[in-house]
């Protein structure tokens, strides 16, 4: 059953970006394999590349009932893999790397007839898991900043746009994750943050936030990974991150729904139409 609920008492993250440019997070030092070492560019570029991960099956989502491809279901009519690239978009981000699974070859048709002018890359792979998903996309995008996202979130685009302003901010942070006090997902996964906005926990079975599914993440981080065989899941790569020592930091984003079953579908309508 899905959980419901808005937790409190979280880290104030109003300062400006020169109060947070450069937070207290000193530089790691672990070399070796698995490690990332000094020199390594975190997030100091300036320019965006895009990440979408929309290779899941939505087999609860099948479950209900709905039998399209979950990057299609529509939100207030609008597909959710073409929201999520309009958001890119109006970002300022031209260049997208795009993961589908093979069961959904006319998702990769559909976001190239809908958006021609853009430098769109689409790996057409069934991964094993979501981890896997994140490394193919992430270490096709080059060394840069790569803005990450799930295809199954919907949020206000004024907190989006909040988020990329306040992430950036961090630019010693190997990944910038998108929190939020909102609990809507089966599975939640638990952040805890310190009061500079670092992640000082995840996973356990409670928290201050819940990931969001979207991340800014520095693109250095892919040569050093993992290779996907070793953590199953996205959610097992970023504990690992914390637990390394690596600077990983949260930004709150007060209301984001994960779409996942059909009861997503009217909280996420029931949002969108209250933002009209």
């Amino acid at each position: 059953m899905k959980q419901y609920a808005m937790r409190q008492h979280l880290p104030d993250q109003r300062e400006s970006c020169d109060s947070q440019q450069n937070p207290p997070n000193p530089p790691f030092q672990k070399g070796g394999e698995g490690g990332f070492r000094d020199g390594d560019e975190r997030l100091t570029g300036q320019c965006l590349t895009g990440g979408i991960i929309a290779a899941g099956e939505g087999s609860r989502l099948k479950r209900d009932g709905l039998r399209m491809p979950k990057s299609m279901v529509p939100i207030a009519g609008i597909p959710l893999i073409e929201r999520v690239v309009s958001n890119f978009v109006k970002a300022g981000i031209t260049r997208l790397q795009i993961i589908f699974n093979e069961d959904d070859r006319e998702c990769a048709t559909f976001v190239r007839e809908r958006f021609p002018n853009l430098d769109i890359q689409c790996i057409v792979k069934t991964t094993r898991s979501s981890y896997e998903s994140f490394w193919e996309v992430g270490r096709r995008s080059g060394p840069g900043r790569i803005l990450m996202s799930t295809v199954d979130w919907i949020c206000p685009e004024p907190a989006f746009h909040r988020f990329i302003d306040q992430a950036m901010c961090y630019r010693q942070a190997s990944v910038v994750l998108a929190v939020t006090p909102f609990v809507a997902d089966e599975k939640p996964l638990w952040v805890n943050l310190d009061p500079s906005g670092r992640v000082t926990a995840i996973g356990g079975a409670s928290g201050d936030v819940v990931t969001a599914g979207l991340y800014l993440v520095s693109g250095a981080i892919f040569s050093q990974a993992p290779r996907p065989s070793t953590p199953g899941r996205l959610r097992d790569f970023l504990t690992w991150l914390v637990a390394e020592g690596e600077p990983v930091y949260g930004v709150v984003m007060d209301q984001v729904i994960d779409i996942d079953r059909a009861e997503d579908l009217q909280l996420a309508e029931a949002l969108m139409k209250d933002r009209v």
